[in-house]
């Protein structure tokens, strides 16, 4: 009966599974790491094709772009409600920050509202309507402009914008979201937003 030191040492590293791992970064690039035989532990690794793949794609480039609802009514992403130069060319004077978690960068220059509301279906995106806009109100009443953003300016901000003319313009629904939609593109209020802006009778 062989002892286990016998068996351990009887073991061959050449019968073990060669192991290979595809692995996706979150930049898209496909690797493949292979372990070598020798025992010595070492990885090869291997560049497959570029992208395609699963996995988080990240977006390097800055979301820049402003969609002017009113004069005095803008929206945006937080990119670029941290861009100064973009501040400046459009006469900010106002920031209504409806992000999570997103710092306001010049407090010494311009007036700032945080909410920080969660984009979430069931948060109730109409409960901040009144209050946001007594805070575009003010800008406007002082000639200036508001930027409204949230992280990426899709689904909070835009929702608030929408609510906004539903509130003080006593546009319907529909009218609202075209006007927003038409202002900045790539606006889409979660489906939780979309069905409460529907209900909504200011």
């Amino acid at each position: 009966m062989h002892s286990l030191a016998q068996e351990i040492q009887g073991f061959s590293k050449s019968s073990l599974k060669k192991q290979c791992t595809h692995v996706t970064t979150v930049t898209g690039r496909k690797l493949l790491e292979r372990r070598s035989d020798g025992g010595d532990g070492q990885e090869q690794v291997e560049e497959l094709e570029e992208g395609g793949g699963c996995g988080f794609v990240e977006d390097k480039s800055l979301d820049l772009q402003v969609g002017v609802v009113r004069p005095f009514l803008l929206l945006a992403s937080q990119d670029a409600a941290h861009d100064i130069d973009t501040l400046l060319r459009y006469k900010v004077s106002h920031v209504l920050n409806v992000a999570y978690g997103v710092t306001n960068p010049f407090p010494d220059r311009l007036v700032y509202k945080t909410l920080q509301i969660l984009d979430l279906p069931d948060t109730d995106i109409t409960s901040y309507m009144e209050e946001c806009s007594c805070f575009i109100d003010q800008a406007r009443d002082k000639d200036g402009a508001v930027l409204v953003h949230c992280n990426a300016g899709v689904s909070r901000s835009s929702s608030i914008a929408i609510g906004y003319l539903m509130l003080r313009e006593k546009l319907l629904f529909q009218e609202a979201y075209s006007q927003v939609k038409m202002a900045r593109p790539s606006v889409r209020p979660n489906p939780g937003f979309y069905q409460q802006l529907q209900l909504y009778k200011p």
